[in-house]
């Protein structure tokens, strides 16, 4: 008895063209991001950017609420972190921004094709979520209780 192909199985649709940039774009991002982090925490373990807290003080602070943290350590809540990018502790910060910002390259790279095929709903749809995003990052927003 030979076994013939259902005729039945459903093919998976190819990927859009807007699937595929924004699936090349995230992989691309994610690994610079990944050897971003990376690199910035040798650069902490090692030493060879003085911490801003050291790293013998850790544990002083660890169990303390933010605001207390935050007064103890002479540090200031959002994007104050940039002032410090310096000092090995927040070096790493660049990395975790520049992943935290990988959706909004992706959506503002598909934005185009959406245009282009006149795709106007989707169009509007990713460019409205790449203003919340930058909206939200930027601290205009002031949620989260910070």
């Amino acid at each position: 008895m030979e076994l013939k192909p259902s005729a039945t199985v459903q093919r998976k649709p190819p990927a859009t063209e807007e699937q595929l940039r924004y699936a090349r774009l995230l992989r691309l991002l994610m690994r610079t991001g990944l050897v971003m982090l990376v690199m910035t925490y040798a650069i902490y373990v090692t030493g060879f950017l003085s911490p801003h807290i050291p790293v013998q003080d850790l544990s002083r602070y660890w169990s303390l609420p933010v605001h207390e943290y935050l007064a103890a350590t002479g540090l200031k809540p959002g994007w104050s972190w940039v002032q410090l990018i310096g000092t090995g502790d927040y070096l790493n910060f660049v990395g975790v921004a520049f992943l935290a910002a990988a959706t909004i390259w992706c959506y503002a790279a598909i934005l185009p094709i959406f245009l282009r095929k006149k795709d106007y709903i989707y169009a509007a749809i990713a460019a409205v979520e790449i203003l919340v995003l930058v909206a939200a990052a930027s601290g205009i927003l002031q949620t989260g209780g910070h």
